[in-house]
């Protein structure tokens, strides 16, 4: 077991702030890899459990979300409420002796609150705010909420997934929250070598949208100099042949990736089609993609002749990509993820176990751990204000009036 001194991470200070999705992601990387990630949550109140909501989404274990665990292993949960002044003094406070400020709030919000960057940063011209939101904090539209469903429609991405023929659809999980998220923790990362070097700390704006639209690879450039809008494409991808899903005799799926040169000489081989793998205008990916339809005619008449393991034994053999389309029944019985220890099991506080992803990405020397399942609410809020020189006095008529 890796410990905590050994991570790459070890003695960064993080407050966590905001809820849901995005933000609690990004803190989750740095807890993972060694930071003291201080989460901090609207307690109880008046018909209000308290809490990130995110504690009561989806499917639940005795009233608490299984996503919770993951989402918020290794934090530190402290509740203060954020719309009293007291509350908002002991996030100053834990500031004050921060490495990293993580928000996802709406735009403006921080401010209104005093406790924005400008005015943190008078008190430690070190720290570095890691600010996540709809749109940003610039701009005519950084007022306004947005969501990832939003980003990922304003970045492109929903326009081009699924078929043409059909309304755009969307992935079934939280995409553009988990691309901004990473997008702020790889800002904050840099952050951080920058203040290595002048001691300054600094501000790492995302938009979500933007962050959708730095994964729209040459969306842009095809548009500006073709016309080109790129559209829904179903199961291929748009130039890139032979890439898509194919139909096995057993009434399953493969996906196919043969749009490698030599690539798609050996699949094609591999198949009994020597006639298409010798053809030169296929020889190129420019020549393929005018036939695509013909290429994928003749993979899919193959495939649909085998079962399943046989296409990938046969694709396996001939060192073309392949691969079964997985379930969460099939990652757990995986070979390749139990040998890079990706499936990890955990215990929850009533001892049942859980199986929970495991670490990426994963490093040589400071690896991370998964730590402590995502602890209850306001578990350590005591200990926390201790450390920041509160009294137990002081604590106790903070919890008696609701601020904590």
């Amino acid at each position: 077991m890796t410990q905590i001194g050994d991570k790459a991470l070890a003695g960064l200070k993080v407050v966590e702030l905001g809820q849901l999705i995005a933000g609690p992601f990004a803190g989750k990387f740095f807890a993972e890899f060694g930071a003291e990630v201080i989460k901090i949550e609207p307690p109880p109140g008046e018909g209000s459990a308290g809490g990130d909501p995110l504690r009561s989404w989806r499917k639940l274990h005795q009233g608490t979300s299984l996503w919770w665990y993951v989402q918020n292993r290794g934090k530190k949960s402290v509740t203060a409420d954020l719309r009293s002044e007291e509350g908002r003094d002991v996030v100053r406070r834990l500031a004050l002796e921060a490495d990293v400020v993580i928000e996802n709030f709406r735009s403006g919000t921080l401010e209104k609150w005093g406790l924005d960057h400008a005015t943190l940063v008078k008190d430690n011209p070190r720290l570095i705010m890691l600010r996540l939101s709809g749109f940003g904090q610039t701009g005519p539209m950084k007022d306004m909420a947005g969501f990832g469903i939003v980003g990922e429609s304003m970045g492109g991405l929903r326009y081009i997934t699924g078929f043409p023929d059909r309304p755009p659809v969307r992935p079934n999980l939280s995409i553009g929250d988990g691309l901004a998220a990473l997008h702020g923790v790889i800002g904050v990362m840099m952050a951080l070598q920058h203040r290595a070097r002048t001691g300054k700390g600094q501000v790492v704006d995302v938009a979500l949208y933007e962050a959708v639209f730095n994964m729209m690879e040459s969306m842009l450039p095809e548009y500006d100099m073709y016309g080109t809008i790129r559209e829904r494409t179903g199961t291929t991808l748009t130039g890139i042949v032979p890439s898509n899903t194919y139909p096995t005799a057993d009434g399953t799926h493969v996906v196919i990736g043969g749009n490698g040169d030599s690539i798609f000489k050996r699949l094609m081989s591999a198949i009994g089609r020597a006639d298409m793998a010798n053809d030169p205008a296929l020889a190129d990916n420019a020549g393929r993609a005018l036939q695509v339809d013909a290429i994928d005619g003749a993979i899919s008449a193959w495939t649909s002749t085998q079962p399943a393991v046989e296409v990938l034994r046969v694709m396996t053999e001939a060192q073309v990509p392949s691969g079964k389309i997985y379930t969460a029944a099939d990652i757990v019985n995986d070979p390749q993820y139990l040998a890079r220890d990706m499936l990890r099991t955990i215990t929850l506080p009533d001892g049942t176990p859980l199986k929970v992803p495991g670490i990426v990405p994963r490093l040589s020397e400071s690896p991370g751990d998964i730590g402590e399942p995502g602890p209850a609410l306001g578990a350590h809020t005591d200990e926390v204000l201790r450390g920041i020189g509160i009294t137990d006095e002081q604590i106790a008529r903070m919890r008696e009036s609701g601020v904590i």
